[in-house]
């Protein structure tokens, strides 16, 4: 039977099991409305993109367009990785493995997966991989 959750009121919580049913449900919820909400920034970014193609007979007009058109094109291919993320943590979740760190295992803070529901390493092993990273890019 599949519960009703409330996540308007809901925090997952410390002292409940780790990922149990209800914190599955609230970060699937809380990813599936971040994707939703990047796949309609994007149907309106091409709405924006269509209105927007008349010729400009002004060459400075016409230079800032396309300006304006590229910088669009990069957000939204940034968000495009971004939606296969979540797309990735769906996976996860639907696995059995969301939640804890592809590093070590452990489980990752409710509040990281909080303010991040795409992270797939705890604060720990994100640092340790920052640090490698940085150290890779001095050399």
């Amino acid at each position: 039977m599949c519960e009703e959750i409330d996540f308007s009121s809901y925090v997952p919580s410390d002292k409940e099991d780790f990922m149990n049913f209800k914190q599955r449900a609230y970060f699937r919820a809380k990813l599936i409305a971040w994707k939703n909400d990047i796949l309609a920034e994007a149907r309106e970014t091409l709405d924006h993109l269509q209105e927007e193609s008349a010729n400009h007979p002004d060459i400075a007009d016409r230079a800032s367009s396309e300006s304006d058109r590229a910088i669009e094109l990069r957000a939204r291919d940034r968000q495009r990785k971004l939606i296969s993320k979540i797309d990735a943590a769906l996976s996860r979740i639907d696995e059995g493995t969301y939640g804890y760190c592809e590093e070590t295992g452990e489980p990752i803070s409710l509040k990281r997966l909080d303010a991040r529901p795409i992270a797939t390493l705890s604060i720990e092993a994100q640092e340790r991989h920052e640090r490698r990273e940085k150290v890779y890019r001095d050399e």
